[in-house]
């Protein structure tokens, strides 16, 4: 069994949704062999919970508008660390980069078929360990420079 088309079809705008907001290493797999509650899985992440936050807002927007889909559960909004938005078809996975890195959920799902996605969202691969990078350098040089915000 693999992914319907119209799951393909809210995966390939969720995906596009969330690298226009800029999310982070967006992946997304076909769990259909494994689950029998859905059919994909998209991951998507941010370096800050107002960033997870607005990811989840455009992709629930551009879903609505362009495909008339809504969810059917959305969990996470209080502390929008992971906000889950869960489409029957496909469930959409934004997490904090800390929480991504923690759960790992891509090690869950290495075994499924990765989804072919939008080149922006292909795109934003490796996001997140440059974002880290970069952190950590500034971070260092307000060290060196006796700059202790």
């Amino acid at each position: 069994m693999t992914a319907t088309d119209r799951s393909i079809e809210l995966i390939n705008v969720a995906a596009q949704a969330a690298a226009d907001k800029l999310a982070h290493d967006i992946i997304a797999y076909d769990v259909s062999d494994v689950l029998a509650i859905t059919d994909a899985f998209l991951l998507a992440s941010a370096p800050n919970d107002r960033q997870v936050k607005s990811i989840v807002d455009e992709i629930e927007e551009q879903l609505s508008k362009q495909l008339g889909a809504k969810p059917v559960r959305r969990e996470g909004d209080r502390d929008a660390r992971w906000i889950l938005l869960d489409y029957v078809d496909i469930v959409v996975h934004v997490q904090h980069s800390e929480e991504r890195v923690f759960y790992a959920l891509e090690r869950l799902w290495k075994d499924c078929p990765e989804l072919d996605l939008p080149e922006e969202a292909k795109a934003t691969r490796g996001k997140s360990a440059k974002h880290a990078e970069q952190a950590e350098a500034e971070a260092d040089a307000d060290l060196a420079a006796g700059d202790f915000r």
